[in-house]
């Protein structure tokens, strides 16, 4: 640490224990000009940037690491986040403390008292419903203000390209159109809190093995068309104040250190003004990082080899090897970013947080989201009068899972099993204080038992003496390494079995990552997938079980049969304590753009629930489909949706297209219209242009080429109920904010 960087930490320390915080932004608009709120934030921040010393700049691109560590003084002022920015009382510039978020505020803050998690961010994108994840957004920005942090580390967008990947709880899917439409809601909807989301991990970062040395190898076109198509819908429709790189590299060059996407595809073709921060631990040089487009390091003092973005930076700033034009350029794009969304103009004060109001935000993006699977003769929902249950497994008489790594979440309420291993890190395992029997107990108006799953004839005695046996199981997954396969662990497949055997009437509720392998699928009569509940788990699965609300969820990723399906069989040094030696690169080509349901449509391999699926307590009968344009010649799709059942609840009507002498449709809109018994509505459906389109990389855009395509409605990606064909002109589409 420099001088001058002790001596403005000692007078930041004074300012505060003098009360003068909120005193270095009240200097007169002539004083600092970058205060007045009448000029655009591009204005604003030039005219900080005009006024700031080297030293300050210098400052401005690292953060500390948050968190107590041995590597520097711990501030009075830092929230134990995942990141520090001290003061510039000079220049009127407040502490910027940053957390982690995917799910939830993830670190309590200096008064401990925890946060509220939303379910799984696959939960959100299974809900199909862009209003879902806004108001997940809304919640966590609005803690994480609360709280005091104003940068948060939410908006996970990378696609699902294997279900083994232990992170995709976190993320928004397998199809870019769906996954950047729900992430780009769910950024909007943290800012609006005037809080700065961060839209990650660009890019490709797919699989956790090997994370920080694996190269994804992939066609550019075919990468635009997946997994940056993805980033690029998200950014436009959410408008993120920065944008994280990811740790592996991409065709062989680290993310971090990439010119390609993070300066000429993020900067300048998508035309992205705010800034890109390291992911902690992914940055590897100093100038070199810095001129492919890097803006900030993250925690370099822990994390990195060394803190490239000081030392190191100013060392090539004095040579000439790093412009002063491109220093300027990096403080001004954060600094734009803390002006248009409202961190400087109002700055964190810790203020009341809504704990009880947000968890029923979780519970309601749970019943949005969960998905039920199967079904079997209308075994659900559940009655409420006569029926005798038996609940057994998955600690559901305490809580429900979490997943773990740097998204996990410290509820409010407490760990209620706590001492599971993992206990280190990517641990601790945790569950969320809200426990399934609880809420059932409520809910039943018959006798409510529980076993705990641990003996096989303990549990098939308590399912055969119930009416009905519910068996939760779980599969625990985490950033940092992925799983070798499929299975649920712990012999869980068996008690489903013996479960099923003792009781016909078998329901079984998944808390998983996402897809696993059902063995036992054809011996059960329901299942439905709650991925990681939340912190209204408990609640919002009992209130689907009984029919409070019918769920209407639908697979965001395709569920395949077993591992033999996917594009590749094994990922090398998977696992959780895995001491193999990870692989140095994956071959993406092997599915390119073709990522989920495209790739079972390519290999002509049927899923076990394709993408899209989900079943409910009703039934919906589509009529009347046609595809026309507007005004603008755009295709609309349009269908009528009644609910011809007994029951309210909500359809998700699909739309996929197949361009000409395409091998694979793409899905290019839905709806998610919710309906009373016996009512119908005319639902109009316009086709994202971008799922028409394929990339010109020759001319940098992205085209429609003329012809006729098929338009087919689905229920799912392989259940289609309608087909229509629309003749369509050359265009070239641009992705657009809403």
């Amino acid at each position: 640490m420099t001088m001058p960087d002790i001596a403005r930490r000692t007078t930041l320390a004074l300012a505060l224990s003098a009360g003068l915080a909120g005193a270095v932004h009240a200097a007169p608009p002539a004083e600092r000009p970058w205060m007045d709120r009448s000029l655009s934030p591009d204005r604003r921040a030039e005219l900080i940037v005009a006024a700031m010393t080297d030293d300050e700049k210098f400052r401005l691109i690292r953060s500390d690491f948050g968190q107590k560590n041995d590597k520097l003084p711990h501030p009075a002022d830092s929230l134990d986040g995942a990141g520090y920015v001290p003061a510039i009382p000079r220049l009127g510039l407040p502490v910027l403390n940053e957390t982690d978020a995917g799910l939830g505020v993830t670190r309590p803050g200096s008064d401990q008292a925890g946060a509220i998690s939303l379910p799984a961010g696959l939960a959100t994108a299974a809900s199909f419903d862009p209003a879902v994840a806004h108001a997940g957004g809304r919640m966590i920005g609005g803690e994480a203000r609360g709280k005091g942090y104003g940068v948060i580390l939410s908006g996970g967008v990378n696609l699902v390209r294997d279900p083994r990947n232990g992170r995709n709880f976190e993320y928004a899917g397998e199809d870019p159109v769906l996954a950047g439409t729900m992430v780009g809601a769910a950024v909007k909807g943290v800012q609006e809190r005037k809080v700065v989301a961060t839209v990650k991990h660009f890019a490709i970062n797919d699989l956790e093995s090997g994370r920080n040395t694996l190269s994804a190898d992939i066609d550019p076109v075919a990468l635009r068309e997946s997994d940056l198509l993805a980033f690029q819908i998200a950014i436009a429709k959410g408008d993120p104040g920065s944008v994280m790189s990811s740790y592996n590299r991409v065709n062989g060059t680290y993310a971090g250190e990439h010119d390609w996407l993070l300066n000429q595809v993020l900067k300048q073709e998508w035309g992205f003004k705010g800034w890109v921060m390291s992911d902690w631990g992914g940055v590897h040089s100093a100038a070199k990082a810095a001129m492919a487009g890097l803006d900030q390091e993250s925690a370099g003092e822990v994390f990195d080899k060394e803190v490239f973005f000081d030392k190191p930076l100013r060392e090539a700033y004095a040579s000439g090897q790093f412009p002063k034009a491109r220093l300027d350029d990096m403080v001004k794009r954060i600094m734009r970013s803390l002006f248009a969304h409202g961190v400087i103009d109002e700055p964190m004060k810790k203020t009341k947080v809504p704990y009880e109001a947000d968890r029923v935000v979780a519970r309601d993006t749970l019943e949005a989201g969960a998905v039920l699977l199967r079904n079997e003769a209308d075994l659900l929902p559940l009655a409420r009068k006569g029926q005798s249950i038996a609940v057994i497994g998955g600690h559901a008489d305490k809580g429900v899972l979490a997943g773990g790594g740097s998204s996990l979440v410290s509820d409010v309420a407490g760990d209620p099993v706590p001492g599971l291993e993992p206990k280190a890190w990517p641990g601790p395992m945790k569950y969320h204080a809200s426990a399934p029997l609880a809420f059932i107990q409520k809910l039943a108006g018959g006798k409510v038992s529980f076993d705990p799953g641990s003996d096989l004839a303990a549990a098939a005695k308590a399912a055969a003496s119930a009416d009905v046996a519910v068996v939760f199981v779980t599969k625990w997954a985490a950033e940092s390494f992925d799983w070798t396969d499929l299975s649920l662990p712990d012999g869980q497949d068996a008690l489903v079995a013996a479960v099923a055997k003792a009781n016909p009437k078998t329901i079984v509720v998944l808390e998983t990552n996402g897809p696993v392998n059902m063995p036992w699928l054809g011996q059960v009569g329901a299942v439905m997938e709650a991925w990681y509940p939340g912190s209204g788990g408990g609640e919002a699965i009992a209130r689907l079980l009984y029919g409070v609300t019918a769920p209407s969820g639908r697979l965001p990723v395709s569920w395949p049969k077993d591992e033999s399906q996917l594009p590749r069989t094994t990922i090398e040094a998977a696992g959780l304590y895995s001491k193999a030696k990870p692989a140095d690169n994956v071959d993406y080509n092997i599915e390119g753009a073709d990522v989920g349901y495209r790739w079972f449509e390519k290999t002509h391999r049927e899923p076990l629930f394709a993408f899209g699926h989900g079943l409910t307590y009703t039934g919906f009968a589509y009529s009347d489909f046609v595809v026309d344009k507007d005004a603008a010649g755009h295709p609309v799709a349009h269908v009528t949706v009644k609910n011809t059942g007994k029951v309210a609840g909500a359809d998700v009507p699909q739309i996929y297209v197949t361009a000409p002498g395409a091998a694979t449709r793409r899905l290019a809109g839905w709806s998610k219209v919710k309906l009373s018994p016996g009512d119908s509505r005319r639902v109009d459906i316009p086709l994202e242009p971008l799922a028409l389109a394929r990339y010109d990389d020759a001319g940098k855009r992205w085209r429609v080429a003329p012809g006729r395509y098929t338009v087919k409605l689905g229920r799912s990606a392989s259940d289609i109920a309608g087909e229509a064909a629309v003749d369509v002109a050359e265009s070239f589409p641009v992705v657009k904010a809403p």
